[in-house]
């Protein structure tokens, strides 16, 4: 059972949307200086409205300190001691509100790519941000996740050089870097294999488990395997998405010839779902097609996630949701959790005196909320081989 003291938390990634006009860094050019401070002022006001929402785990922006480790551009290099004080003091608010924070380098940065141009600069990159947690004085439970990069054509030789390129990082960085399985090229099985020839600590992603899983282990002892990679007193935490269930919507421009044969009364290709009736003088059209089951939902399944947290009664880490719909997708899980599984609920720390407020911050969702104008690069999306 989990401890009513110490309730599991759940987290979000990056970007806020509930609330408009929150960012997550300083996103101005390099021409116009921007700066890890600026960055800082901009995700201190998440972190007041995540304790307004009891949202206890954040994850930080890979941009946070704009181009800190950019090779060509030196003036950046020093904001991390120039803004010393500044992380100071905002780890010290994150630890006051109790907000578990974590980085999740993007999908170019990797250790196990062929090119050792490339390894060097993933190290650097690393380890500016580990740098950044050290600063705001973070302890064990903030990390910088990971995952094993491409198979370039030979997946053994890949999983041997992402150790190779373990044992080039520095400490600091080794103390935060974490392992997480993925959806389409490294399984449970292989980041346990590089957990046993280096020590990583990993983190279990439940979608892309389900997703990558050609060795057909057990999920729940999968899951305990993943756990007991986290030091004694040091609560790991892991990934959690539904996926994507809707028709996706692809774009196909018509060609000269395809509108020809639409006005001359041709039936289109044999099993094409079109969103609305093409025209004959059409130049493009909405093609639907099924869903791509490694694509994250918007909001997080409350029967499917119910279902993995009885799975994994009597364990206990915190869940990062990793919903397109960010914190949307937290707001209204809680309240479903409390209607559909109050047993879940309550090791989440929600109970039904709880479901009121809950309840109105589910109302207050159907007012709106902002939309995602770009790709969140945070979410460990894997580089092109």
């Amino acid at each position: 059972m989990t401890d009513p003291a110490r309730p599991l938390r759940l987290g979000i990634p990056v970007k806020v949307m509930a609330k408009p006009g929150l960012k997550s860094n300083d996103t101005r050019r390099w021409q116009k200086n921007p700066h890890l401070k600026c960055s800082l002022d901009h995700v201190d006001k998440i972190l007041d409205h995540l304790a307004a929402e009891r949202i206890h785990m954040y994850r930080l922006s890979s941009d946070l300190a704009p181009y800190a480790t950019h090779p060509d551009l030196p003036q950046f290099h020093n904001q991390l001691s120039e803004a010393d004080a500044e992380l100071a003091a905002f780890g010290a608010k994150a630890r006051a509100l109790d907000i578990r924070l974590s980085f999740h380098p993007s999908q170019y940065v990797l250790l196990n790519s062929p090119d050792p141009k490339i390894t060097a600069k993933s190290i650097w990159d690393f380890s500016s941000q580990a740098e950044i947690l050290d600063r705001m004085g973070c302890g064990p439970e903030a990390v910088m996740v990971t995952h094993v990069g491409g198979v370039y054509d030979d997946k053994d030789a890949a999983r041997a050089r992402w150790i190779d390129g373990w044992n080039q990082c520095p400490d600091h960085v080794k103390a935060r870097l974490v392992l997480e399985n993925d959806d389409i090229r490294f399984s449970a099985a292989d980041v346990l294999w590089i957990h046993e020839r280096t020590g990583v600590r990993l983190i279990f992603d439940y979608q892309h488990f389900w997703c990558l899983n050609p060795e057909r282990l057990d999920m729940r002892e999968t899951l305990i395997k993943f756990l007991a990679t986290w030091p004694e007193g040091v609560r790991p935490k892991i990934h959690f998405s539904s996926p994507r269930t809707e028709m996706r919507e692809v774009k196909q421009a018509i060609t000269p010839k395809q509108r020809a044969a639409a006005k001359a009364g041709k039936a289109p290709k044999k099993g094409e779902l079109t969103k609305s009736v093409v025209k004959p003088t059409a130049r493009v059209k909405t093609v639907l097609r099924p869903p791509i089951w490694t694509g994250h939902a918007d909001f997080t399944n409350p029967f499917e996630f119910s279902r993995f947290m009885r799975d994994a009664d009597g364990l206990e880490f915190d869940v990062m949701l990793e919903g397109k719909s960010k914190d949307v997708s937290l707001i209204k899980l809680r309240p479903d959790l409390l209607r559909y599984a109050p047993d879940v609920a309550a090791r989440f720390g929600l109970y039904a005196e709880d479901a009121a407020a809950l309840a109105a911050d589910e109302a207050a969702l159907e007012q709106g909320v902002a939309t995602e104008e770009t790709q969140d690069v945070d979410e460990g999306l894997m580089a092109a081989e």
